[in-house]
């Protein structure tokens, strides 16, 4: 039995657990109170995605006449002998199989096999063992077709009733839809549901909602509870309700749940807990009709018969210090689906292997940037986490899940902490793989770049967004394409693959902008400094500057007449994404094939030589880029110039060494040769004796596995004490060999 059972509703990822109930039980094992957490999302997959599951399924289809529903129903019997082969083999069991799949005769194929001529190539650089999951990946999605025509039409493997939850100004959809019958994917969630709650007979249940997709789902599981588990109070938050629900007005929400909270779970949790263990039944509110027993941090609620909105405790917020190590346990890190994605590298990272997520800080350590919810407290409100203290956690995971792979979900991890991680990592000599979102900012150098691939660091996602100076100043984002180039280089270089969000549509953006910006993702591609991009429409959310101040960037509502403010007012449930037309009055939209074709086909390195206008079936405006724009970016270098206060740091072995003369002209002095061998080469230098030896030392002291953190003065000033010209030192051709093989300035 426990007090609280943690649940994440269908569905999210097949790959990897969403972290928001590992975070919230993790921070409360450190108040001891004990909590059960569930995927429901995968175990409903587990469910379906088996031998019984797809007999079931192949029971209650209804007939249908599309060619690819046919095709699937007359090899149904092929999809239940194979089914409980395949997704073992996709937890990572069974790895012989590949060899049966790649054969071509152990799947049945429907429709999404039709793409594999088109990708053929793209399997030349694959494995056995990627192209086997790749070509398993196709056979699911075929079933999920399948259900999608003529089971639920709702379905879909991470946005499950997704329109349902999407702009939902309204309940009244949501709320008609849960008076159908439940179901064939209800009924195995439910069952699922009830067998759990009998086993943890907990007094609190809550939901982690983190997307529209989600929320369909975390209702028809509440309805459920509250129909054959009155006593049992019900909370629901997590990323939906933080960004949708701040304007909720609807009462009849509150048939489904006790309780909705906003922004971070922790405090609010802790506080229900107490709620529900210490006060009389919510329902129909204490006798005087107030709930006034206990204290509530934003927290919704009915209260004489009203929603409110409760904020009353004094108690601050956990520090990040303070919340705990996220604890995974429960959940089934052993069953849960790697599926591989290969037309975008991203993505493929995303949905391939089981990650461990974790925050280097709370909230955005930028947060101008005027598309972004940066008035919401999860990205205003910015805390970073001493580097100890995540090595520690991310030690503590890896003995807890057996995985060794990191996810930083950051809105954008902050430089300087990136590096100090990097160097506690390489201290520890800890073994670890790890990706992050970041901002373009110019501090990744090439050595802060170099230092992070040795850690461990294997990809970076971040926002390129529209490709335009005059746009990105508009956006705040604080960048330039620039300067996004020369980043881009440095990561690439280094062995860490680099991802752009790219965007489309931002208000006032022109056709010829449009234009331009692919231009300059193409050039990026080309070059080589980009391996992974992703196009997507410019939406305005509440929470953002564009949508608080509409007016200043050209957006009027979709409802003429009627101000953004009262438009506000009529909203009773959600509230983020919002409709407005831009006065430029460009159709953005028509631009959403031609963008993301030529994306797809930049990302496998093909058709740089296409005129931009091939890509579109409707006349466009040639670029004003220049075909060399990046290129002569990549070549404007700054002069190299050392900070006396940069940090040097030495991530290499220590060398052999030896010493011997050297003579020329009847003179002779003595010379020393150091040899640093690397995983792969060896590196060698010859300096005068007593500057070999003060390398030697030197190097000992700024090495990784030490505390040391020498600054450029201090270096120079030691070097100083018994040696000579110290700067000619540091810029010969001995030194800047060093340089390319570990010998860092951070």
């Amino acid at each position: 039995m426990q007090n609280i059972l943690l649940i994440t509703p269908p569905f999210t990822q097949l790959n990897t657990p969403y972290p928001a109930t590992a975070y919230i039980k993790g921070f409360l094992n450190t108040k001891n109170i004990e909590a059960f957490q569930m995927d429901l999302g995968i175990e409903v997959i587990l469910k379906m995605f088996s031998k019984e599951g797809l007999e079931n399924l192949f029971q209650v289809s209804g007939e249908r006449v599309s060619e690819n529903y046919q095709r699937i129903y007359a090899l149904q019997n092929n999809y239940i002998s194979t089914i409980d082969n395949v997704i073992p083999f996709l937890q990572g069991k069974n790895p012989t199989l590949a060899r049966q799949i790649c054969g071509g005769n152990f799947l049945p194929e429907a429709s999404r096999f039709d793409q594999i001529d088109d990708l053929e190539y793209a399997f030349g650089s694959m494995g056995m063992q990627d192209k086997a999951k790749h070509l398993a990946t196709l056979y699911l999605e075929d079933l999920s077709d399948f259900i999608v025509e003529c089971v639920d039409e709702n379905f879909g493997f991470s946005r499950y009733a997704e329109r349902l939850g999407r702009s939902a100004n309204s309940f009244d959809e949501l709320y008609n839809e849960l008076q159908n019958e439940t179901t064939f994917i209800d009924n195995i969630t439910l069952k699922i549901l009830k067998e759990r709650v009998a086993i943890v007979q907990p007094k609190l249940i809550c939901f982690s909602v983190p997307f529209p997709g989600n929320l369909y789902s975390a209702f028809r599981c509440a309805q459920f509870l509250k129909a054959n588990y009155p006593e049992i109070k019900i909370a629901m938050g997590g990323g939906f309700p933080n960004t949708e629900l701040r304007s909720l007005k609807d009462k009849r929400v509150f048939e489904f749940f006790d309780f909705i909270t906003l922004d971070d779970g922790e405090l609010p949790i802790e506080l229900l807990y107490n709620h529900s263990l210490n006060s009389p039944p919510l329902e129909g509110c204490p006798k005087d009709g107030v709930v006034n027993e206990s204290q509530f941090k934003r927290t919704f609620l009915l209260e004489n018969n009203q929603v409110v909105y409760k904020n009353n405790s004094t108690k601050p917020d956990y520090k990040q210090s303070e919340v705990g190590t996220p604890d995974y346990s429960n959940l089934l890190l052993d069953k849960y689906i790697s599926v591989i994605e290969i037309a975008n590298p991203m993505h493929s990272l995303w949905s391939d292997g089981r990650w461990n997520k974790l925050t280097m800080a709370h909230g955005c350590y930028w947060g101008k940037c005027t598309f972004c919810d940066i008035s919401l407290d999860y990205i205003k409100l910015y805390e970073p986490i001493a580097a100890k203290t995540l090595v520690d956690r991310m030690e503590e995971l890896i003995i807890q899940t057996g995985e060794n792979g990191f996810h930083f979900v950051d809105e954008a991890a902050p430089p300087a902490l990136m590096r100090e991680v990097a160097l506690e990592i390489l201290k520890r000599n800890l073994k670890v793989t790890w990706w992050t979102n970041i901002r373009f900012e110019k501090s990744f150098t090439q050595d802060l770049c170099i230092l992070l691939a040795a850690s461990g660091c294997i990809a970076i996602s971040g926002g390129l967004e529209v490709a335009s100076d005059r746009l990105l100043e508009l956006i705040k984002k604080g960048v330039t394409v620039e300067q996004v180039a020369h980043v881009t280089r440095n990561f690439t270089e280094s062995g860490i693959m680099v991802h752009a969000y790219l965007m489309y549509g931002y208000p006032t953006q022109t056709i010829q902008e449009t234009v331009d910006s692919l231009e300059m993702v193409r050039q990026l591609f080309e070059i080589g400094v980009l391996q992974s991009g992703f196009w997507h429409q410019f939406a305005m959310t509440a929470h953002s500057p564009v949508g608080m101040f509409p007016e200043e960037f050209g957006v009027i509502p979709q409802q003429n007449g009627t101000s953004f403010s009262e438009l506000a007012k009529q909203i009773t449930f959600a509230n983020n994404d919002v409709a407005f037309k831009d006065k430029t009055g460009i159709n953005h939209e028509k631009f959403s094939f031609g963008l993301k074709k030529s994306l797809f086909n930049y990302m496998h390195g093909i058709c740089f030589d296409y005129p931009l206008q091939d890509w579109f079936d409707f006349k466009i405006p040639n670029t004003k880029i220049k075909a060399d724009f990046i290129y002569n970016a990549l070549q404007n270098e700054s002069d190299f110039n050392t900070k006396p206060s940069a940090k040097i740091v030495w991530i290499g072995g220590k060398p052999t060494f030896e010493s011997f003369t050297k003579s020329k002209k009847g003179n002779s002095w003595e010379m020393m040769q150091l040899i640093f061998h690397d995983k792969k080469h060896a590196t060698e230098i010859t300096v005068e004796k007593e500057q070999g030896e003060w390398l030697v030392q030197t190097l000992e002291k700024i090495s990784i596995t030490t505390n040391n953190k020498m600054t450029f003065s201090q270096l120079k000033a030691d070097y100083e004490t018994n040696l000579e010209d110290f700067e000619l030192f540091w810029y010969s051709k001995s030194l800047n060999a060093l340089r390319e093989i570990g010998l860092l300035v951070l």
